[in-house]
């Protein structure tokens, strides 16, 4: 007869086809049933953490939710950090891990519901009588909240007989959000409104637009109210047209491309929760500029917002382009009672034939020149690498469907700035949400999976590339020839040094003696470069036109300057000074 665990497992494989964890006592016999009864596909990493870095990163690449698995106790225990960082990001997945007997705790046991708690994950206990029904509706809150769960397997109940597996009804989708009452369409009309009286509209996206599939409608949106657009760093490539794109806000963005948004009058933002890093520390808009924002959370995220709507970015978008479309529906263009911000605004202008209401804004504006980074040098003055050169250059060099994975630190900058990706969903910043370094190499594991048929780069700096390192041969394996690693390698925690190391703090603590990341690669099967030189990257280029099936993953070892410090961190150092 099927165990308790059996019954986890199977009704989990009718929702979740891919799992990634590290076996032990408290998840054997889930593993077992998992491996043997269902079509689900296990891969495994080598540190606990590992399992839920790899279910998130392969919901953010495919948008499919994914399960992690841990034994109980120091199992569980490992897997903290990921499951914060999962929580912070809002990322649903499923953690099954074994738990504590029902008779009571052992001294290896914790108190795991506890634990979860702290970091903002609810925990199912799975019994006897009710596994499978715990198991969907476990990850019917994942996927309603956005967040990770749990679900326990209590270690004396796993191996019990239950009996047949029932029939279960699936995990309910949650709807999205619509637009509801009076207020909120009020102030839709105030928006829309807005929009037909400025003279330099300015459309932004983050993440969330993404997800409720708002592009297209943006894209309606952008044309018909010849707006300028911009998007958060997770809300790349979101718009449909690229022509008028400004790039990356905040401090990823081009100097040129946010002193172009802080001449906008009218800014309306669509699933993005305006963070201090895209709001450039309060400095993204102009004091004038009349903000409004979409979102789904319960107000608005930002005190610069004058007007808020609460609802699915793609719905909203959608009926903004009713309104702009219908001038003599909206409110007198001219007169904004609800919004002083609007006090200034131009004289209303009627949409012209073509169906575009402005243009002359985005026409006048150079947005390739714009949207341009700093070169940087073949290397810094202190003779090692300036990593501006090198991104820029790799950039050019990578194969361009590729799906781009990132660790936290000071590096973030350099990926972000110099390599454009083809939509939001093939950047993945897995640890910035909780401020977490170290979990790069089980991010590629995921996004392959997630992705077989698309190369997967990591990029990492030497500190979390370390941290991480037990997962470097999960990398490997997983990804193989479609796998490529760039590690940010300054012999530092970069961040750090920047931080701490201007203001006088000892800098001791804060340098790693240089670690030859080529070798570590060679060692579990990839293909190692040390680059010292634009020169060394040329083998980027010829592996990017390689066979996938013949080359092996290839793991780019940049001996960069530290002294070159990215736009961002100069933000941050200048706020925190």
């Amino acid at each position: 007869m099927p165990s308790v665990s059996a019954h986890v497992a199977l009704t989990l494989a009718q929702q979740i086809d891919a799992v990634f964890g590290v076996m032990g006592n408290g998840n054997a016999y889930f593993l077992d049933a998992l491996e043997r009864q269902t079509p689900a596909t296990f891969t495994a990493v080598r540190h606990e953490q590992g399992a839920v870095v790899a279910a998130d990163a392969h919901y953010r690449a495919s948008g499919r939710i994914a399960a992690g698995t841990a034994t109980y106790g120091a199992g569980f225990t490992n897997t903290l950090t990921a499951l914060a960082e999962s929580v912070q990001a809002r990322i649903p997945l499923v953690l099954i891990v074994g738990d504590e007997p029902t008779s009571g705790p052992r001294p290896w046991d914790v108190d795991q519901i506890a634990l979860a708690s702290a970091v903002g994950a609810r925990t199912y206990t799975v019994g006897r009588t009710d596994a499978a029904a715990t198991t969907v509706i476990a990850i019917e809150h994942a996927l309603s909240y956005r967040l990770p769960v749990v679900l326990a397997i209590p270690y004396d109940v796993a191996a019990v007989d239950a009996g047949d597996v029932p029939a279960v009804s699936a995990p309910r989708a949650p709807e999205p959000l619509g637009v509801h009452g009076e207020f909120a369409s009020g102030m839709l009309d105030e928006i829309a409104a807005a929009l037909a009286s400025a003279q330099r509209p300015l459309l932004l996206a983050g993440r969330g637009a993404w997800l409720a599939g708002a592009g297209p409608a943006l894209g309606e949106l952008t044309e018909a109210t010849g707006a300028l657009t911009a998007s958060t760093a997770l809300g790349r490539g979101i718009f449909p047209n690229a022509s008028y794109d400004l790039g990356v806000t905040g401090g990823f963005g081009a100097d040129g491309a946010m002193s172009t948004v802080r001449e906008a009058d009218v800014a309306v933002v669509f699933g993005a929760s305006l963070n201090q890093f895209t709001m450039r520390f309060g400095e993204l808009f102009a004091p004038g500029t009349a903000v409004f924002q979409v979102d789904v959370a319960p107000a608005a995220t930002h005190p610069h917002v004058g007007g808020y709507v609460r609802g699915d970015a793609r719905l909203v978008a959608e009926a903004l382009v009713e309104r702009v479309a219908q001038p003599s529906a909206l409110h007198n263009s001219g007169d904004f009672p609800q919004n002083p911000q609007l006090s200034d605004a131009a004289t209303p202008v009627s949409a012209s034939p073509s169906g575009v209401m402005h243009a002359a804004w985005r026409e006048s504006v150079d947005i390739e020149t714009a949207r341009t980074y700093e070169p940087g040098d073949d290397l810094a003055p202190d003779g090692r690498l300036d990593p501006r050169s090198a991104a820029r250059r790799i950039g050019e060099l990578l194969p361009a469907d590729r799906y781009v994975v990132s660790d936290g630190g000071h590096f973030l900058g350099w990926s972000n700035m110099y390599w454009p990706v083809a939509s939001p969903d093939r950047v993945m910043m897995v640890g910035t949400a909780f401020q977490a370094i170290g979990l790069g190499w089980p991010s590629v594991v995921g996004a392959s999976r997630a992705q077989p048929d698309s190369t997967i780069v990591l990029t990492s700096g030497d500190g979390g590339g370390l941290m991480a390192i037990a997962d470097l041969e999960s990398a490997v394996r997983t990804a193989r020839g479609r796998g490529c690693a760039v590690i940010w390698n300054d012999a530092a925690y970069g961040a750090e040094v920047n931080l701490y190391g201007l203001k006088g703090l000892a800098e001791a603590p804060m340098r790693i003696p240089e670690v030859d990341f080529a070798s570590l690669a060679a060692a579990v099967g990839a293909e190692g470069v040390v680059v010292r030189t634009l020169a060394d990257l040329e083998r980027l280029g010829t592996w990017s036109t390689e066979d996938p099936a013949q080359r092996r993953f290839l793991l780019l070892d940049l001996r960069i300057s530290g002294d070159v410090i990215a736009p961002y961190q100069q933000e941050i150092i200048r706020v925190n000074s």
